[in-house]
């Protein structure tokens, strides 16, 4: 087998979920079992972007890969669909949605209008139940995007705060709820917070979870220093006082961690 064929892949994925020859553990499995194992390889997928190692981008996009081959054979074991129905309906969906690369020489010379991609997946809803203004927006993405897109569909048709002055005026509302609220409470009000926040992320053209995995690397590089010099000393973080810790840890802010 050719290693480096598609047709290898899908190959080892169905002698891994062949019965009594296959692998107990991948026999076992189901859409739902592997689910979170799809989500976690297209985190690290960007993880590998972010830390710009490219024979890391390279493995995890296999393995992503073998997310959508795990799942078109266990679909193809039931009958629903196979992996080459996957092909064929992302090429076919590219080529819709790309008029100007793909079509006549007509939509090739026009320029995209404004909204157009919204228009065209209207056009490919046509014929199937009406949905709600927010439908669609996958619910296992993380809670600050979900709730970025689920404002910006709102939005779309006229739910939206005129300014950003308005949320930030939002925002000292919720924390003062917050504050105020009972135990059995916190945490809906806490969530109220977080929309709130992702709201001025929106508005500012800012992407809430990479702001948030900056703010996170940020803290690790600046703790991490903390640690090295209290090494240093002969210590360890539980070994020293808030206050020695906040100088190290403002040292570290000097020194532009």
């Amino acid at each position: 087998m050719d290693p480096r064929k598609i047709e290898t892949l899908r190959a080892i994925m169905k002698a891994l979920r062949t019965p009594v020859t296959g692998c107990p553990w991948d026999l076992e499995q189901d859409f739902a079992s592997i689910a979170p194992y799809t989500i976690e390889e297209a985190y690290e997928v960007a993880d590998a972007i972010e830390t710009g190692s490219r024979a890391e981008l390279c493995e995890e996009l296999g393995d992503l890969l073998l997310q959508s081959v795990y799942h078109a054979q266990m679909a193809d074991e039931e009958g629903s669909f196979s992996f080459d129905d996957v092909i064929e309906a992302v090429n076919k969906k590219m080529i819709r949605r790309h008029p100007h690369v793909f079509g006549d020489d007509e939509a090739r010379s026009a320029t995209l209008a404004k909204g157009f991609w919204e228009d065209r997946k209207a056009e490919e809803r046509k014929g199937k139940p009406k949905q709600g203004t927010l439908a669609g927006i996958p619910l296992a993405l993380p809670g600050l995007t979900r709730a970025v897109k689920l404002q910006a569909k709102a939005a779309k048709v006229g739910f939206d705060w005129p300014s950003v002055e308005n949320v930030y005026d939002k925002i000292a509302e919720e924390i003062a709820e917050f504050r105020a609220a009972p135990e059995d409470k916190k945490a809906e009000e806490f969530g109220d917070l977080l929309f709130a926040m992702a709201n001025v992320a929106r508005h500012l053209g800012i992407d809430p979870e990479a702001a948030l995995r900056g703010t996170n690397a940020k803290f690790e590089r600046r703790f991490g220093h903390v640690e090295a010099r209290l090494a240093e000393m002969g210590k360890e973080p539980r070994q020293s006082s808030l206050e020695e810790m906040d100088g190290l840890w403002d040292e570290a802010k000097t020194k532009g961690l």
